[in-house]
Parts: structure tokens; sequence; C-alpha cells
């Protein structure tokens, strides 16, 4: 498929996913509408065992929507635009491939909430974050309103979206919104290095402890564990599983799928 402001890239099992919408990356409804349909085609490429989330403007990760598209959205209009982002959201967290996300420059708003449902973010050090929805008298309707909880605890995700301010790569990095953060220019090849390292590893394994924590870790300790057990009684049977119990008794590499 071809993408107006979307550009897809595959890097030894690694694919990437470039928003490119001149000149800020600001989300208007076709580029909105291409993301679930870039991250469902990489989805579907067996060839694909890593996906990425990135930009391809030096300057911008994303400045969020595109606000010329809200001037007298209206209650039906802003339910469209809310149901696409959340469907997007549905098939991030239900990924059976690990997310990752590379932000360079500016990232706010929508774009920026992408990567909250990745499983780890890398950033620049020179990156500037925001939640800037209260400025717009608005709230981040990409899921952040949920994942920042989760993710930042109550009273930091409260006082975040409350102030609405850009935060440094560096103060990110200590609230927990990035985990990783690299010079500019050395980004993209970290990334890149280790997500060709999570490919190495076993597609199943990686796809059941995605499930196990992303699913099971917003259940009840208890409902959490029925994950566990469904999951590891199922790897049982799995020509993984049989093939690095072998690899190991045999002191060699295992040969996965």
């Amino acid at each position: 498929m071809n993408y107006k402001y979307l550009n897809l890239l595959i890097e030894n099992r690694v694919g990437w996913i470039e928003y490119n919408r001149s000149p800020i990356n600001a989300f208007n409804w076709e580029m909105l509408r291409e993301v679930p349909a870039a991250l469902d085609e990489l989805l579907q490429n067996q060839k694909v065992r890593v996906i990425v989330f990135t930009s391809a403007i030096e300057k911008y990760f994303s400045t969020g929507a595109d606000l010329r598209v809200f001037e007298g959205i209206g209650k039906n209009g802003m339910e469209e635009w809310v149901s696409i982002c959340h469907g997007l959201v549905s098939l991030m967290r239900k990924s059976p491939k690990p997310l990752l996300a590379s932000i360079r420059g500016v990232a706010t708003g929508g774009g920026l909430e992408m990567t909250l449902h990745c499983d780890i973010r890398f950033a620049a050090n020179d990156a500037r974050l925001g939640q800037p929805e209260i400025n717009i008298g608005f709230i981040p309707p990409v899921g952040a309103t949920q994942a920042l909880a989760r993710l930042i605890g109550r009273s930091r995700a409260l006082r975040y979206l409350y102030e609405g301010t850009l935060v440094s790569a560096e103060e990110a990095l200590n609230m927990g919104l990035v985990d990783v953060i690299h010079p500019p220019d050395q980004l993209h090849k970290e990334v890149q290095v280790y997500a060709e390292a999570l490919a190495k590893k076993p597609a199943q394994a990686l796809a059941a402890i995605r499930r196990t924590i992303t699913e099971g870790g917003a259940l009840s300790f208890e409902k959490g564990m029925e994950i566990e057990y469904e999951i590891a009684v199922n790897l049982a049977d799995t020509r993984d599983f049989s093939e690095g119990i072998q690899a190991f008794l045999e002191k060699r590499k295992p040969d996965w799928d």
C-alpha cells in the first residue's frame, strides 16, 4: 500500500513507520487513518519481527493533530476522530510483535501519545516532549490518560497533563516517559541494533511476554496469573520451546523459526 504521509521501511526484519507530513508532522484525517493501516501491514508481514515508530523530519517527531481539523468539528466529528485513535491503541496493545519508539525533535500531542503504547521508548537527548492539550481546552485522546497513569503514576500523570508544558529528554527519562536516550546522530543506529537483537529472539516467546505484561498488567493479579498460566501451558507445545530446550542440552545456538 502506498502512503501519502508515512514511510514504511524494512531493514533486517525491523519495520519502521516514519511520520512524514511536512513541515511539523501535524496529523490530518488522512495521516491519522494511515497509521493503523501501516501498522497492520507490518503486523501481517512475516518478514518483520519488530516495529519502530519514528519521524522522517529531523526537528519534529510530531506536533499532534493539525488544529485546523478541529475547527467546527463538533461531537460527531470528534467521535470519529477518537474512534480511529482508540482503534489504533487497541491494535498496538494487541500486537504480538515488539513495538519500539525512536523520538527526536519536538514530540507533542497525539503523535507522541502513540509511543506510550510502545514497549520501549528511545529518545534523542535534545528531544522535547509534552501533552499540551490543556491549552486548547482538550484532553489527549490517544489513550494517554490511561497509559500515563500506568506508566508514570497517577500524581505525575495529572501534573504532566495539568501543566501541558514541554519537558526535556532528561526530564522525560527521569519521569519514565522514555527509557533510553542517545545523541541525535546515534539514535537511529542504536534503535536498529536493539531491534535487530530482539528480532533474533523466538517470536512466540516475545509475543507471550508482551501479552502477559500488557494485558495482564491491566488486570487484577489473579487474572494476570490466569493469562500467564494459559500462555505458559500453550508454549510447551511450540516448536520454539522444543528447539530451545534441545539447543541448551546440546550446547548449541537455537535455530528459531
